[in-house]
């Protein structure tokens, strides 16, 4: 009886999180205030649920990425592109080993940090078998440093007197997840905005890349290696939207709804959080996170002042 209980407020929550005015962050809030409530029902598979759902969720992202325009963007600035995502990958598998931070965990963030936010610790965190604490707490560390890059970058912007496609590429390159880049750049301005969004798309689809050589680096080695089949689908899906574009209508909508499933992920995810397992995990996820922010924040900044 005291389960059934439990699934009343669970499953109103999840509805909400299906509606317009429940964002991603707002989700991953509410699960962890359900699970550290104790109102996460346990016969509910959720670890099983999440991993196919996200799946799911990144296979119909794809219908919303427009290849020939990513492409486009991409081979303009293919140098500070590959550089950025592989600088911050490479630094941050070597700065969590220097300081003890769990090594998955470690990675989503800086994969996070490296292509776009959420979107990319969704895609990867099937990839390398990650557990829903250290999916939970990557984005946690996201979507905090997202709330403060909102707000804080136009200003940074105006003090140094950007133009505004220095600006929006330094925002597509150095703020995580696409939502917080758009709002920023809209603060900024018009050009800054077709910029910022275009080339942050178009950072997008290396989550294929980096899904797979994940893959790769966190196999067992005494078993096989998981194919991330859902990266294939993902490419499939860019694919189709790029070929027939006839059907663009049914294309926003997918993308739409997988948005909401990725926000219903979130959800799921934070009701695998608690007060006690952040307790456990310390304040070296954050420390991090922000570490690496900074350092992909000046580094990208100096790059593009300085071309």
């Amino acid at each position: 009886m005291y389960t059934d209980k439990k699934l009343i407020p669970f499953a109103l929550a999840a509805i909400a999180c299906l509606t317009p005015f429940v964002t991603s962050p707002t989700a991953l809030v509410i699960g962890f205030l359900l699970a550290s409530m104790g109102l996460v029902p346990t016969q509910v598979p959720i670890a099983k649920i999440t991993k196919k759902l996200l799946a799911y969720s990144i296979v119909g992202l794809g219908f919303g990425i427009h290849f020939q325009q990513a492409v486009a963007v991409t081979s303009n600035g293919i140098g500070l592109i590959i550089s950025t995502i592989a600088g911050t990958l490479t630094l941050g598998w070597f700065a969590a080993k220097a300081i003890g931070l769990d090594k998955h965990t470690g990675y989503l963030i800086s994969s996070g940090t490296a292509i776009c936010g959420g979107s990319a610790i969704a895609a990867v965190a099937p990839a390398i078998n990650a557990k829903d604490d250290q999916i939970g707490l990557a984005l946690a560390t996201v979507f905090v440093l997202n709330s403060v890059a909102l707000f804080v970058f136009p200003v940074i912007g105006h003090a140094l007197s950007l133009d505004q496609q220095t600006f929006g590429t330094w925002a597509a390159i150095a703020i995580h997840d696409t939502s917080s880049v758009v709002g920023a750049a809209s603060a900024y301005g018009e050009e800054a905005l077709t910029t910022a969004t275009t080339l942050k798309l178009a950072r997008a689809l290396w989550i294929i890349p980096v899904a797979i050589v994940s893959a790769l680096l966190f196999h067992n080695r005494s078993n096989k290696i998981t194919i991330p089949y859902f990266i294939l689908f993902y490419c499939v899906a860019i694919g189709i939207s790029d070929a027939l574009p006839q059907y663009e209508a049914i294309y926003n909508s997918i993308f739409e709804v997988a948005k909401k499933a990725l926000v219903l992920c979130l959800f799921l995810i934070g009701c695998g959080i608690s007060i006690e397992k952040l307790k456990a995990s310390g304040p070296k996820p954050l420390l991090f996170g922000i570490s690496l922010w900074v350092i992909i924040s000046i580094t990208s900044l100096g790059w593009l002042l300085l071309s």
